[in-house]
């Protein structure tokens, strides 16, 4: 069994478990690499079928080009596809940099808010109609106890400190230092009442791994990844106003592989980009402890 191999039934190893585990399960999908290799790997798990929401938290400011793409992904797949949003920030100018507040508190709002309340269902989701080929309102308000994410060990530091399966309180806030330890593949899945846990499937990947992966399954990912001819190109997705591309030729997924076995990028974060993190002192933690993705 080559690393890929490993990783794969790793990966599919915790999605059957937090399946089996879990009442209220859904899968976050930010449009994004990491996350649509999980959905792949899901579809995988569960042979051609996804058994529990898709999520994704629209702040109005993605990139146009990746509603396209989720909207088409969710009709092709047959995606049970939900999206949820902070309407009330957006309203009243709540955000960055069309508003009167800074980029972190804009991630608050928009993301950080938006995800905890759409969880819990007390905010408005809005699910996928197939037949129809459009959003309507959800009449499920049930909370998601159990919120499968795409997060990576290597991505950024606080992201090094999670678990498998990694409790927050009934407001999604995270307590980085009482984690459950996970030995020798056991993990806790049984917690109280109330709790809400992230699964992270895809916590011991690297940047590298995912590419390779992507390049040996051909998996369908988003085409902002790859230069269109200006010697630029994303390395990580989120808002149009905070996401900036790094230099690279790379126009294709062999020759991003390529590049990162080179180590090109060996001393450049990979979320070097996303301006919040600088906001945040080159960290999320503050974000994250408050239930950013």
């Amino acid at each position: 069994m080559d690393q890929l191999d490993y990783l794969e039934a790793k990966s599919v190893h915790i999605l059957r478990e937090a399946y089996r585990d879990f009442k209220n399960l859904c899968m976050l999908w930010s449009i994004g690499k990491d996350s649509t290799v999980m959905l792949w790997l899901a579809r995988k798990a569960f042979f051609g079928h996804v058994p529990f929401p898709l999520v994704h938290i629209d702040t109005s400011y993605k990139i146009p080009a990746m509603i396209e793409y989720r909207d088409r992904v969710a009709k092709e797949w047959k995606l049970n596809m939900v999206y949820g949003q902070n309407t009330e920030a957006l309203k009243n100018k709540m955000t960055f940099p069309d508003g009167a507040i800074d980029r972190i508190a804009c991630c608050k709002a928009l993301k950080s808010e938006a995800l905890k309340h759409t969880l819990s269902g007390e905010w408005t989701r809005w699910r996928l109609n197939h037949e129809k080929g459009e959003y309507e309102e959800d009449s499920n308000k049930d909370p998601y106890t159990g919120v499968i994410v795409g997060a990576r060990a290597d991505e950024e530091g606080s992201r090094s400190k999670e678990r498998y399966f990694s409790p927050r309180d009934k407001q999604s806030d995270w307590d980085v230092d009482d984690q459950p330890p996970e030995l020798w593949s056991y993990y806790k899945t049984d917690f109280a009442p109330g709790t809400h846990v992230r699964i992270h499937p895809l916590l011991d990947w690297t940047e590298l791994n995912l590419w390779e992966y992507i390049q040996r399954e051909n998996v369908p990912i988003i085409d902002l990844y790859f230069d269109k001819g200006e010697g630029m190109r994303y390395r990580s997705l989120g808002c149009l106003p905070c996401t900036l591309g790094v230099q690279s030729t790379a126009k294709n997924v062999d020759e991003i592989v390529e590049e990162l076995r080179s180590g090109k990028f060996s001393n450049v974060a990979e979320r070097s980009g996303r301006a919040q993190d600088a906001a945040d002192g080159n960290s999320l933690e503050t974000l994250r402890r408050s239930g950013y993705m």
